[in-house]
């Protein structure tokens, strides 16, 4: 607390990232970070810009980037957005999209950033309570709201909800902004942005930092309407100009054109994501259906704190959420596969 902040930091509580652990030898399985790296075109993209033209400012709308990822997705340039870590853009979604005269809707077991944006703006939360399966039910988002915000799949769960259920969202609220975070959509999902010609409504925002590996770039993007994009672009040029430094448009632009890298590395994800499901199945866990490069599993005889603590005794860190519901879980990010065996063999001593 201090006597120089301002009445609104003193009412904030702010968004706790998952760990990130200074101790060597590790097995890091917490923050959803791609175990396989990069791909090399992009590395050798960003080395190449690291040289004088860092003196000079880069392109504040990303043109190039845009460009790319529009070519990528089959649509125009204007309907694409590019900001520091797709964190930022959701934060402009937030203060530039979002009614802030009535509630802002989102699961109750979802991306824990969500009610941080509506308490920061001054935006009413209110989470919309999952099914006993852990699943979205459109149904429970026709209500009066000021926005609609879900991740697809979603985090922590994992569970995905099919396009034709997410349809039925954007149906029943014609007159409010249905944003689609879709963080870990390239592990078995099907986008929403094969969506956004239909659906004016509809914002799709995705992120580098898993499925391609770049998660220490940050950046992220958005797709939907010219009119909803030129909403983000006067959010952003009354904040930050220059959101996306040289390195990373030039990073960013490679990673989607190295699509064979891609593939392969999405592909292995989801191999070891696979075994591991079966491999907790056997030990007694149940494990929500994922098509993340997370689960979700919880013991019947073992607390998912007891769990976690004896996993980091072994120097297996993963992500325990200590709140209703699934207090008893544990986030388990897909790992190599020595990773993965590493967890098993620590989960074996603990239970």
């Amino acid at each position: 607390m201090s006597k120089f902040w301002s009445p609104r930091v003193h009412e904030l509580t702010p968004y706790v990232p998952g760990e990130q652990p200074k101790v060597r030898n590790l097995v890091k399985l917490n923050t959803n970070e791609n175990p396989f790296g990069p791909s090399p075109k992009a590395v050798a993209a960003m080395k190449a810009v690291v040289a004088d033209e860092l003196k000079l400012y880069p392109d504040p709308e990303s043109e190039r980037l845009c460009q790319t990822i529009a070519d990528y997705y089959g649509v125009a340039r204007d309907q694409v957005f590019v900001g520091n870590g797709s964190d930022e853009v959701l934060a402009h979604i937030f203060f530039g999209l979002f009614q802030h005269d009535a509630p802002v809707l989102f699961p109750d077991i979802s991306y824990s950033f969500y009610p941080v944006y509506c308490n920061l703006y001054g935006i009413e939360a209110r989470p919309v309570p999952l099914t006993s399966a852990f699943e979205i039910d459109p149904a429970d988002y026709r209500c009066d709201n000021g926005g609609i915000i879900f991740p697809n799949p979603n985090a922590p769960t994992g569970c995905f909800l099919p396009l034709m259920q997410v349809e039925e969202i954007l149906k029943a609220n014609p007159e409010r902004v249905v944003v689609v975070d879709e963080a870990y959509v390239d592990f078995g999902g099907d986008t929403a942005i094969t969506l956004v010609d239909r659906y004016p409504n509809l914002l799709v925002t995705q992120t580098l930092s898993k499925s391609r590996s770049l998660a220490g770039l940050r950046v992220g993007l958005a797709v939907g309407s010219p009119e909803l994009i030129e909403g983000l672009r006067r959010v952003k040029d009354s904040f930050n100009s220059y959101p996306l430094d040289r390195v990373a448009q030039a990073g960013a632009v490679a990673a989607f054109e190295d699509e064979a890298w891609f593939r392969d590395s999405c592909d292995g994800v989801m191999a070891e994501r696979k075994r591991l499901t079966a491999a907790l199945t056997d030990l007694g866990f149940e494990v929500l259906p994922s098509m993340a490069n997370f689960v979700l599993a919880r013991h019947p005889d073992h607390s998912g704190e007891v769990l976690a603590a004896g996993l980091r005794e072994r120097k297996v860190i993963v992500r325990h959420f200590n709140k209703p519901r699934i207090e008893d879980f544990l986030r388990i990010t897909i790992g190599t596969r020595a990773q993965t065996d590493a967890l098993l063999g620590a989960l074996k001593e603990v239970l």
